[in-house]
């Protein structure tokens, strides 16, 4: 319990930082370590479960997703294409690097749903930040902070107030073949701590933040606490599935940067899909 607080105690600065005042080139470096950290972690999680991923290609390839979201701010109308021609260049170059082609489907498939499962999901951070086209309530580079800030308060006040109502008061498993230790107390001990997490972040941010009615926060926050948990309980999964208890032991007291970032992993697009939707009406 030491460790995991000293570790949260120690990365929250630097963290809060990047979110939200670091210009865009280091924002963009500092995302582009963190998937690439994650992909690592996920493909030795692949290998345990007797796959065989395209690990250099991948991390390759992880790298260009998160550079086509930023192209993307920038309104370069190459970033899509260059998108749609990654499958298909890993789908070559897997013809070539797999002597037994028994091996072929899994290699592919497991390469790219790791690029989907974290570049693709962290990489909507970089319009969600800068974006100034974003049509959900006029969002402008000021307000894009005060967005991520509302997502990484949802996940982190959800994950705290998760683990204490589970510990004390946690009686029926939630998921007991993918996460014996979840509970339904402290699943919804976690949605109430990201409302209040979110809503404390709307307060400091009271003279920025969208024209949002209180009660639409909230909703979006709910929907965006739920990806987080589904998040959390897909990485068990994997983990389950290929017999491991950490996706690593990067950071201490947490497991890898997969087990830290899990949830934002669906809650981050959960939230860009949210706004993008809302804004379109």
């Amino acid at each position: 319990m030491k460790s995991r607080t000293f570790t949260a105690l120690a990365l929250i600065p630097p963290v809060v930082y990047v979110l939200g005042w670091a210009p865009e080139w280091l924002f963009l470096l500092v995302l582009i370590a963190v998937a690439e950290l994650c992909l690592r972690e996920y493909f030795a999680i692949c290998r345990h479960a007797g796959f065989q991923p395209m690990a250099g290609t991948g991390y390759g390839a992880g790298a260009i997703v998160c550079l086509v979201a930023a192209a993307y701010v920038s309104r370069l109308t190459l970033a899509l294409p260059v998108l749609a021609a990654v499958p298909l260049l890993i789908l070559c170059l897997a013809m070539f690097g797999t002597p037994d082609l028994k091996h072929y489907l899994g290699k592919v498939a497991c390469t790219l749903f790791g690029l989907l499962y974290i570049p693709g999901t962290l990489a909507v951070l970089v319009p969600l930040r800068y974006s100034s086209g974003v049509p959900a309530w006029e969002i402008d580079r000021l307000r894009g902070r005060f967005w991520m800030m509302v997502l990484f308060a949802a996940i982190w006040g959800g994950d705290i107030l998760a683990y204490f109502v589970g510990r004390t008061i946690g009686r029926r498993p939630l998921v007991p073949r993918i996460s014996p230790k979840k509970t339904v107390e402290g699943a919804i001990g976690g949605l109430l701590g990201s409302v209040l997490a979110a809503l404390g972040v709307r307060l400091a941010f009271a003279r920025v933040h969208p024209n949002i009615k209180m009660s639409w926060l909230i909703l979006i926050v709910l929907l965006v606490a739920l990806a987080g948990q589904a998040g959390d309980l897909v990485e068990s999964a994997l983990k389950r599935g290929a017999e491991i208890k950490d996706s690593g032991s990067l950071l201490p007291g947490h497991g890898g940067m997969l087990d830290r970032l899990d949830s934002l992993l669906f809650a981050a697009p959960t939230l860009w899909l949210v706004l993008t939707a809302v804004g379109n009406q």
